[in-house]
Order: C-alpha cells, then structure tokens, then sequence
C-alpha cells in the first residue's frame, strides 16, 4: 500500500507541460485540442501549426477546445488570439469550444472595432451640428426654467417654515457674501469714484463748470455704478465660488446623499445662498455709494480746493430719495441674478474635475452678463418713467 505522505505528493504535483493536437472531423474541420499548463514561464506551442496545417488543408472552419488545459495566464489568450487572426486572415470561422470563461471575456475586449460609418457630406454635417447645438440650447433653457421653478417652490416652503435648512450656514453665508467683501467692494467703489471725478473734471473745464462735478459722480455711483460694480465684484467673488462649492459637491456625491435623506437640495443649498446674497448686496451697495462719493470728494477738494463740507453738501441736493432707492432695488436684484447662476452653473456641473473650473468660470461669465442686461433694462423702465 502506497504511503498517505506519499499521496498527497502525487496529487499536489504541477500540471503537465502545454500540448497542442490537430486533428480533422468527419467534415473536414479543424479542431485544436489544448492540453497541459498554458503560461508564459513554460515553453508553449506556437500558433503557427495552426497556420500551417490550414495551409496545407483548408478547412470549413476551426474550433479549439481548451478542456483540457490545467492552469493558463495570459500566454492562452494570445495563442486563441493569433489563432483567431488567421482565421479572419483566411475566412474561416473560429468556434472556441470549452474555454475558460475569463478567456472569453478577456477575448471580448481586444475583439476588433466595427469599421466607421462613412462620413457624411459636409453640408449634411454642418446642419446636424447646427440642430444639436439648438437642441443643446433648448435642453439648457428648459433647466434653467425648472430651476427657477425649483427655487421659487423652495422659497414658498421657507416663507411658510417648511424648508429644511441651517440657520447656521445662513449667517456663515451672510458673512462670506457680505462682511468678508466690504474691503474689496470699498476699494473698487473708491477708485471708479476717483476715475468718474477726473472725468467730470476734463470735460466740465471746457464751460467753466468743474464745481458741478460732485453732481455728476454723485448721481452716476448713487443710481448707476456702485450697485453695477458691487455686482461685477461679487460674481467674480460669490458666484464662483457658489457654482465651485455646489459643483465639487456634485462631483463628491453630497447632493446626490442629500436626495437619498429625503432633503431638497435646492432647499438646503441653494435658499440660503440665494438669501445671504440678495439681502447683502444692497448694504454693500449702500457702502459702495459712500466709498465712492468719497472716491470722488478726495478728487474735488485737491483738485479744485473745494472744502469737504461743501462738496458733500453739492452731492446731497443733486441726490434725490429715488435715486438712492433706485440703486438699492438694482442691487438686490444683482445679488438674485448673481446667486441664482451661481448656485444653477454648480447644479449642472458634470462629476470631474475639470467641470468644476467650467462651472466657476459660467457662473462669473453669465452672472456679469445677467447683471449688465438688468442694469439696461432698469434704465429703460426708469427713463420711460422719467425717473
């Protein structure tokens, strides 16, 4: 009797070498029987034989049975590859028969591509990518409609205390938007009060009237440009940065883990920034009227030796209520476009990183945009008005 020991060495030995039989069917087939351990660290048969002996006897078609292969590596998928070559070569049919199923799945992705479809006319392709850029633009706008609509059912549930968000991202919002950019805004607001004040200077010197210049740089930055350049600030500021947060949140799944909670998004992101931003912009935009006037005042009182308190008091009776009201109306407005594009460019941005900087970079760019078609449209309405 054969020892146990011994046994069980016979059973774990390795398979046997890699060995390749051809042999015919009754109707002329080839069939390539496999056998043995196919890898690459021991000597395999070559795929020529088969590419010989369909030389030498062509056959109707050719099957490789691998039933009997023990252990196999990559060194069998490319031995059923060239095999395969040949036969395309030759058309002739290849009927893999009992081959392992990961060699089958490998051998599905290097299969060769479909030939490409013929190109068609260049008239014909300009008018199909014209149609795809229009319905690219009708699927966009259609978004952006139930976007809006989105925010305008979230703000209904905020007004009657049923939107689900943090009163503390809120006021962190609020700071972000609103103390955190009166610098850059005071800055901004500074100098264009300086740069309107030469202005009015140059051309008021030809008719003798350089006094009135406090008029002019008090009602251009009091109806007109501290709200414009309080917007152009923040779209640069908050609107990127709106879309950049909500895109990487997009990308990192948050907005998708907020829907699987049962939270809206558009409740839980997109309503406080949408609030933090239009209630801020018009304290800055009132901030930037007084940055701005006083832009304009340092020019005046070096310029043409006005005294401050007079210069001040020449801009307060060219103002009138309206026009400070007007500028406040138009900044709000500002901060709802500037967050609404904002928090919608973030919204539809792709999951990669590269959309995340797309996403910014729409958002500042439609914003100012959005901005600037407002502040025409105001002043048509105003000047219809006589306002």
């Amino acid at each position: 009797m054969r020892p146990r020991w011994l046994a069980g060495r016979r059973r774990d030995r390795a398979p046997a070498a890699a060995a390749l039989e051809l042999r015919r069917e009754d109707d002329g087939a080839l069939v390539v029987e496999l056998a043995g351990a196919w890898r690459l660290a021991d000597g395999l048969p070559p795929a020529a034989d088969v590419e010989r002996e369909l030389d030498r006897a062509p056959a109707p078609r050719v099957a490789i049975d691998a039933a009997g292969v023990a252990a196999w590596d990559s060194a069998l998928a490319v031995f059923v590859h060239s095999v395969g070559q040949a036969c395309r070569a030759r058309g002739v049919p290849l009927d893999p028969r009992a081959l392992p199923d990961g060699l089958v799945r490998l051998l599905e992705l290097v299969r060769e591509p479909a030939a490409p479809a013929s190109r068609a006319a260049p008239a014909a392709r300009g008018i199909a990518r014209l149609g795809v850029r229009a319905l690219r633009r009708q699927e966009r706008l259609r978004a952006a409609v139930a976007f809006v609509g989105e925010t305008a059912i979230a703000f209904a549930r905020f007004a009657v205390r049923r939107a689900r968000l943090r009163p503390q991202d809120l006021w962190l919002l609020v700071q972000h938007s609103g103390a955190e950019a009166l610098p850059i805004v005071a800055l901004v607001s500074f100098l264009v009060g300086i740069i309107l004040a030469f202005v009015g200077i140059t051309q008021l010197r030809f008719f003798g009237a350089e006094a009135f210049v406090a008029d002019i740089v008090g009602i251009a930055i009091v109806r007109d440009m501290a709200a414009l350049i309080t917007g152009v600030t923040l779209a640069g500021r908050s609107g990127g940065a709106f879309a950049a947060q909500l895109a990487t949140m997009n990308v990192t799944q948050e907005i998708d883990a907020l829907r699987t909670l049962g939270i809206s998004p558009v409740e839980y992101l997109v309503v406080p920034r949408v609030l933090a931003l239009t209630a801020m912009m018009p304290l800055l935009t009132l901030f930037a009227d007084a940055s701005g006037i006083l832009g304009g005042a340092v020019v005046g009182t070096t310029m043409l030796n006005q005294p401050l308190a007079g210069y001040l008091r020449q801009t307060a009776l060219a103002l009138v209520p309206g026009d400070l009201a007007g500028g406040l109306v138009k900044g709000a407005t500002y901060g709802l476009l500037i967050a609404l594009t904002g928090a919608f460019r973030g919204m539809q941005a792709e999951r990669s990183a590269e959309r995340v900087g797309e996403a910014a970079t729409q958002a500042v760019v439609t914003g100012i945009v959005a901005i600037i078609a407002a502040c025409g449209l105001y002043q048509y309405v105003f000047f219809l008005f006589g306002w």
